[in-house]
């Protein structure tokens, strides 16, 4: 038995990180300006998505069927058996459809599709986990229970932005409360609850409040577990470096990781996103 793990872009994964695993595979969305298609991290920066944002027409779509017919034809080329698939939420993307689908063809490998019901860094620490636990031979069809637990008990991902408008524009407000809130300076905190959808989980007056807010759900959530943390950012990189030290205090941090948001979400969030991802460690 020989598995692969196989991803796409949502996770945000580092190119470093990729390259360093010889079984994960990471077919990216696709980003679309003007009409012209690009893939996500691959043909296009995030500071030149946010760049655009305002000025141009900017929007995302899914992965490229002929980039995933490649990878698998590269995974079986490399003599994979088993490919474990890990996909951003099907509440938020048609990804985890288009890949169903794609992989309902595939006849020469085994294969397990896991809907992670989230984004980002969250998506990204459940690949994380699971090339862990392939590294410690975790038999195949006990590694899906061990990635719930990890979603939707050890582990959190949460933001805030300072508009919600890109939000609306792309269509991906869900139950997120925010039309008098633009009006009253009142910033949400915006998880992924366990149906994958976006949805309000506090408030704060200003964005101050909000970090503060998001830096006590932290605390409660995990005490003086030790945990690795990931702060996502948009094109505000300044604002995310100044709150390092003030969590690094306040938590048990094994690992801390200031993150861009790869474009491919970024394009919903907007340039002003504060994300805090946090991954209990065991």
């Amino acid at each position: 038995m020989k598995i692969a793990v196989l991803t796409d872009s949502g996770a945000n994964l580092s190119k470093e990180f990729i390259q360093s695993k010889n079984n994960l595979f990471v077919v990216p969305l696709m980003i679309v300006i003007d009409g012209k298609e690009y893939r996500d991290q691959v043909e296009i920066s995030a500071s030149d998505v946010y760049a655009k944002l305002d000025t141009h027409k900017v929007s995302t779509s899914l992965p490229s069927p002929q980039d995933l017919q490649d990878t698998l034809k590269e995974i079986k080329k490399q003599e994979f058996t088993h490919l474990l698939v890990i996909n951003i939420s099907s509440g938020l993307s048609g990804t985890f459809n288009s890949f169903r689908l794609a992989l309902a063809e595939e006849k020469e490998l085994k294969i397990l599709q896991y809907d992670t019901l989230t984004l980002g860094g969250g998506e990204g620490f459940i690949v994380e986990y699971a090339l862990e636990l392939l590294d410690v031979n975790t038999p195949f069809d006990k590694i899906v229970p061990l990635l719930d637990e990890l979603r939707h008990k050890d582990s959190i991902a949460f933001y805030t932005i300072n508009t919600l408008k890109y939000l609306k524009a792309g269509g991906r407000i869900g139950k997120v409360e925010g039309t008098i809130g633009d009006l009253l300076h009142i910033k949400p905190v915006i998880t992924v609850n366990d149906e994958g959808v976006y949805v309000t989980l506090s408030k704060g007056f200003g964005l101050k409040r909000s970090l503060l807010k998001m830096k006590s759900i932290l605390m409660e959530k995990f005490g003086n577990d030790l945990i690795d943390l990931i702060i996502h950012f948009g094109d505000n990189e300044n604002e995310a470096k100044e709150l390092v030290d003030k969590l690094k205090n306040a938590l048990n941090v094994r690992n801390l990781s200031l993150v861009t948001l790869t474009p491919v979400l970024g394009v919903h969030t907007g340039p002003e996103i504060i994300a805090y991802v946090a991954r209990r460690i065991k």
